[in-house]
């Protein structure tokens, strides 16, 4: 069936990103191992959208760091939306833009307090998440203002290697994996800056657009002086996802911009597995509607993934030789 039949409503946030010709050349994600870390995957084990996902054995397994041995489909549901945009697999209403990848569903989050813990909570779950091989780690959690107020950063700590959380998104970066990271939600308020982890020096920070691939004005900004951020965009007005009852539903944040992007980072990375995480992320960048001129706002912006697929259809080795 054509493309707009089988992605039904999610064939615009995919399609914006030129994810679905990815799909088409056969790159869906096999062989890729993405970790989500989030607040709980509620019903993630038995929502329709993640039928395919529980046939095929492709959650790999789940790991609760706020209350270890705790059942983290009895969670949170925000982890489950984000899983969605890149797992689900209803043909004509969701597909998901990494529906054959296998995925480590980790809770670091909770959901009902905000403490400094969980930035360290955050940092195990990635170690975890390298022991078992992920290749990708999508956080849609961002760490700025606590409970405890004395904790609190400050913009000026989003500095790119401060707060405890974006040391260990570094670190995780330095074991060869990819950490994809919501940007943050705050552009319409005070602290309007990009949260921990998404300001990293090695985090792929993702800003949110509408359909129309306009910024979000929710949407946390960034610089472009000393680096760029946030890195790139993808679609987070109205994004489809799953609904905690089983329909699917619209639903708004750089929380479903960042695994939009993820996803499809697998699939390309399915396509180039020689290249390394720096050279994925940098084609990523390169393939950005405003490349030539980033900005404080979108990045490099929109990434273009069958531009990014010409620029790592080179040998990675022959590319910088003479």
């Amino acid at each position: 069936s054509n493309g707009l039949n089988n992605y039904g409503s999610s064939f615009t946030q995919i399609h914006m990103l030129r994810g679905d010709s990815l799909h088409k050349l056969g790159f869906r994600g096999e062989g890729m191992v993405i970790a989500i870390l989030d607040a709980g995957f509620y019903h993630a084990n038995t929502l329709r959208a993640f039928d395919s996902l529980i046939a095929n054995n492709q959650i790999l397994g789940t790991r609760d760091f706020v209350n270890p041995g705790n059942n983290v489909y009895q969670e949170y549901e925000h982890g489950m939306e984000v899983l969605s945009c890149m797992g689900a697999n209803l043909p004509g209403e969701l597909i998901g833009t990494a529906p054959k990848a296998g995925f480590w569903l980790l809770r670091s989050e909770d959901a009902y307090s905000e403490n400094l813990i969980e930035e360290y909570n955050w940092v195990s779950a990635a170690e975890f998440a390298d022991s078992v091989g992920a290749d990708i780690i999508n956080s849609s959690l961002g760490y700025t203002h606590f409970d405890d107020t004395l904790a609190n950063h400050t913009c000026a700590d989003m500095s790119g290697n401060t707060t405890p959380v974006t040391r260990g998104a570094n670190i995780a970066f330095s074991k060869g994996m990819i950490v994809v990271n919501s940007a943050g939600n705050s552009g319409g308020s005070s602290w309007k800056c990009v949260s921990a982890p998404a300001d990293g020096f090695n985090v792929v920070a993702v800003a949110a657009v509408d359909s129309g691939g306009n910024r979000a004005g929710f949407s946390s900004t960034g610089e472009a002086t000393h680096r760029v951020k946030p890195n790139v965009a993808a679609m987070g007005r109205l994004v489809v996802v799953s609904s905690t009852v089983g329909p699917i539903t619209h639903s708004s944040g750089t929380s479903f911009a960042s695994p939009i992007l993820a996803g499809l980072t697998a699939c390309l990375w399915q396509a180039a597995p020689g290249w390394s995480n720096t050279a994925i992320t940098r084609a990523i960048e390169l393939s950005g509607n405003q490349v030539s001129n980033p900005d404080s706002l979108l990045g490099y912006g929109i990434p273009d993934f069958i531009k990014a697929m010409k620029i790592v259809s080179v040998p990675e080795n022959s590319a910088s030789s003479s």
